[in-house]
């Protein structure tokens, strides 16, 4: 039998994807995808959890913060810099990494731990686009986000709303699972899936 790429990936629901009760829907499309819980909990984030998750002290991510904001605005200038007062990528990706601490930190999240073939590449298929509105139809921001960074700026914020976090590389996993569940973390793993008890 071919052996699987399993692996394991860190997902976060936000604090809107709790406050808005889509906490079984989400788990329910992973579940549906025979992804595996191994690790879970609600829990309330500390500034430092939230800054080691973010690398914001990483230029190139913080400028891509920037891009992916202009982005969202289909490259509308002038309203950037109506809304942020700059079109310079790396301060708006620094104003827009604080307000992303603020907001984890605000209110409970749910910390998860899944498993599965393949599951970083296929949890962010199934998560959808990080700006909702470019979210694949059928994508649990596809089908529950609508916020947008012009909104989010025009309502007060800077930060807007996406849900759910997933790891984007098994780099990226490696580093947030203990982040989030300690240095000694283990998975809770000693049970299995009866629908493919068969394959792993």
């Amino acid at each position: 039998m071919k052996k699987l790429n399993v692996e394991k990936s860190f997902v976060m629901i936000k604090p809107d994807g709790v406050a808005r009760g889509l906490i079984g829907k989400i788990f329910q499309r992973f579940e549906e995808q025979g992804l595996k819980l191994v690790a879970g909990r609600m829990a309330l984030a500390t500034k430092e959890q939230v800054a080691t998750h973010y690398p914001g002290e990483n230029k190139k991510w913080l400028r891509n913060l920037g891009d992916k904001t202009i982005e969202s605005y289909a490259g509308d200038l002038k309203s950037v810099e109506r809304d942020f007062g700059t079109s310079d990528t790396l301060e708006m990706g620094k104003v827009v990494y604080q307000k992303m601490i603020e907001y984890i930190t605000s209110d409970p999240i749910i910390i998860t731990v899944w498993e599965g073939n393949e599951a970083i590449n296929r949890i962010r298929k199934l998560v959808g686009s990080t700006v909702p509105t470019f979210a694949e139809v059928g994508s649990i921001r596809g089908s529950f986000a609508f916020d947008t960074p012009s909104l989010a700026v025009r309502s007060g914020r800077v930060t807007f709303k996406t849900i759910v976090h997933a790891s984007d590389s098994k780099e990226e996993a490696i580093r947030e699972i203990p982040n989030w569940f300690g240095a000694k973390y283990k998975s809770l793993n000693g049970y299995e899936r009866v629908d493919y008890v068969d394959i792993f």
